[in-house]
């Protein structure tokens, strides 16, 4: 019997947006949602309270890649899991780790199997598979557990493509069988195949064969441009399992997630909001502020107003600009905590306009309103 419950609560009359439930043993998913990078076992500067309270996300990430050498797999697995060593009770979804080792460049080397690379931490050999990865994600204890795939480099020639994703396709079997339907962990597998949408589409048929409780999306925002991704999901939406949810990974900017849920997607994740904060960037529905720029320095407005995040209830966008420029610690805690609040809050606004049956009409004031500026 499958970990993984999912149903569909709303759908967009118009297109292939959709409203959804997804139950999980640590807790129940709204979708569509936005889920919090915590790679290493954090949420870079912010507590589990943070993400519960303020941020009401209800589900993040963790990283195979990053955790099998930092503590390491059997470190986390004598703590009790990943749920109690970073005292998160809500769902985790994990990496498998093959979009980390592929981006080490020079350090890895594929192979049939899986990919031997050196560690960027100390400069250690490991070897990294289908088979390794769900060891060590079983380990770690995950709700959501994610196939272990290669990803295709932008750009690819055709054979390049078909080459890559038709290796994904036999690691995907493998890691389907060293992790079958069980009552713990659900199994996501990836469709890749580059912008060629014959490829993608003969992928997803591949991974919707295997009866994977998720259907992923990967290969996407690795420097593209826009309109390729959206060409690619374009081609894939109407080809998409209906009864399963949709995760497209790495993606992105605030306008690239009403986009994708334009086109069916359930689930997102990306470092964009928490990198970006740390940088002095924040996230607004009009767009992006750089709280380092001189007119902030006597500004006693907040990022955004009407929001609700507790930056943007207490603080200024002159005393933000102040941390920053300072190189407070509390710049880089402040500025996360509104930017994920910004993400989860937008999925909020997202479901309430599927629910409402006013999509359509959502999706354009947003993209609108964004992209003015």
């Amino acid at each position: 019997m499958s970990s993984l419950h999912f149903k569909i609560l709303a759908q967009d009359p118009e297109g292939h947006a959709r409203r959804g439930r997804m139950q999980l043993p640590h807790g129940m998913v709204e979708t569509p949602v936005f889920m919090p990078v915590g790679t290493q076992a954090t949420v870079k500067s912010l507590t589990p309270a943070d993400l519960t309270d303020d941020i009401q996300a209800s589900i993040i990430l963790g990283n195979t890649y990053h955790l099998m050498l930092r503590p390491s797999a059997d470190v986390v697995e004598k703590m009790g899991g990943l749920h109690k060593f970073m005292a998160w009770n809500r769902p985790i979804l994990t990496d498998s780790g093959g979009f980390q080792v592929w981006s080490l460049g020079a350090l890895r080397k594929i192979e049939a199997d899986g990919v031997r690379f050196r560690s960027h931490i100390d400069g250690s050999s490991w070897f990294l598979g289908p088979k390794e990865s769900m060891a060590i994600q079983r380990q770690l204890g995950s709700d959501i557990v994610m196939a272990f795939d290669e990803c295709t480099p932008y750009p690819a020639t055709y054979e390049q493509a078909r080459e890559s994703m038709q290796m994904s396709m036999r690691w995907a079997a493998q890691c389907r069988e060293h992790l079958p339907v069980n009552e713990q962990q659900a199994l996501f597998g990836i469709v890749q195949g580059g912008m060629y949408a014959d490829l993608r589409r003969e992928s997803l048929q591949s991974i919707a064969d295997m009866d994977f409780e998720g259907i992923a999306l990967g290969g996407l925002s690795v420097g593209e441009p826009k309109e390729e991704m959206m060409a690619t999901l374009d081609a894939l939406a109407a080809y998409l399992p209906k009864d399963k949810p949709h995760y497209v990974m790495g993606v992105g900017t605030p306008d690239d997630l009403i986009e994708g849920i334009d086109r069916g997607i359930d689930m997102f994740d990306c470092v964009m909001p928490s990198r970006n904060a740390r940088n002095g960037t924040l996230f607004t529905d009009s767009g992006k502020i750089n709280i380092k720029n001189l007119k902030h320095q006597t500004d006693a407005s907040p990022i955004m107003e009407g929001c609700t995040c507790y930056t943007c209830q207490n603080f200024s966008r002159a005393y933000l600009r102040h941390l920053y420029i300072a190189k407070e610690i509390l710049s880089a805690r402040l500025n996360t905590l509104h930017n994920l609040h910004y993400y989860c809050d937008l999925m909020q606004r997202a479901r309430d306009a599927l629910e409402a049956q006013r999509w359509p009409e959502f999706r354009d004031q947003f993209l609108q309103q964004y992209r003015q500026n």
